[in-house]
């Protein structure tokens, strides 16, 4: 389902969190809003969809900001294609294939 809204912060007393949770979690993952829990009006912790808390913690690994870096430097010095062109050699290679039949060789 795609996001209906993005970037919006709300701040609520984490009082108020518990007893809204299911509420406050639907919106973060179906809204894609944020959610920043206070107690006695201090910020203590963060809600929001776990896709994009998974994509987040992926994108701090040095690995896969390394592959990321390089990937991009491919792009800027011309080694890319469209999708168009990737899309359609997948579907001729396709078409080259027997058919499988879900046996094992």
């Amino acid at each position: 389902m795609p996001k209906l809204a993005a970037n919006i912060v709300y701040r609520l007393p984490i009082t108020k969190a518990r007893i809204n949770l299911g509420a406050v979690a639907k919106r973060a993952h179906l809204a894609g809003e944020y959610f920043i829990l206070e107690k006695d009006g201090i910020p203590i912790a963060g809600l929001m969809d776990a896709n994009e808390m998974e994509d987040y913690l992926e994108a701090r690994n040095p690995r896969v900001r390394e592959h990321i870096r390089r990937s991009h430097g491919e792009f800027l010095a011309g080694k890319h294609r469209a999708a168009e062109d990737l899309l359609a050699e997948l579907r001729r290679t396709s078409r080259k294939r027997p058919p499988r039949t879900g046996r094992k060789p």
